[in-house]
């Protein structure tokens, strides 16, 4: 099985988009999050018919079309499909300017790689604290 890193991104006119870097033409778009998941396995099927239509070989980033996706969320994606989490608060818990959060929320600031490495690196010791939780 072959994983293709995908982007799910807030979308200007609402809802949600989703796009895979590696994989030309390859695009979801959906109101909620798993409307654009769909419209984005859709996207594949019509991309690997499209191919056996052809009687073409599939490219290598395609590897015999069976695809996982990795999804990725943007910033502006990741507080809207998980609302609970306060921008402020959380930019905190990850050490970053809590200003500085909200524009990478609202579009308008974009994290480097090197910043979004530290975010994941701190988000993800926030999670195993979380996985140790009982109630």
């Amino acid at each position: 099985m072959k994983s293709i890193e995908v982007i799910i991104e807030k979308s200007k006119e609402g809802g949600y988009g989703i796009y895979a870097p590696s994989v030309p033409g390859l695009v979801g778009f959906g109101l909620t999050e798993n409307e654009a998941k769909e419209s984005l396995q859709d996207s594949l099927e019509s991309l690997l018919e499209e191919y056996e239509e052809k009687g073409a070989n599939l490219p290598a980033y395609l590897g015999d079309g069976n695809i996982e996706f990795d999804y990725r969320y943007d910033f502006s994606a990741f507080f809207k499909s998980f609302p609970f989490f306060n921008v402020s608060e959380f930019a905190r818990a990850v050490n970053i300017n809590p200003s500085l959060m909200r524009k990478y929320k609202e579009g308008h600031a974009f994290a480097s790689e090197k910043q979004k490495a530290m975010i994941q690196e701190k988000f993800d010791e926030i999670m195993n604290c979380i996985r140790a939780v009982q109630f």
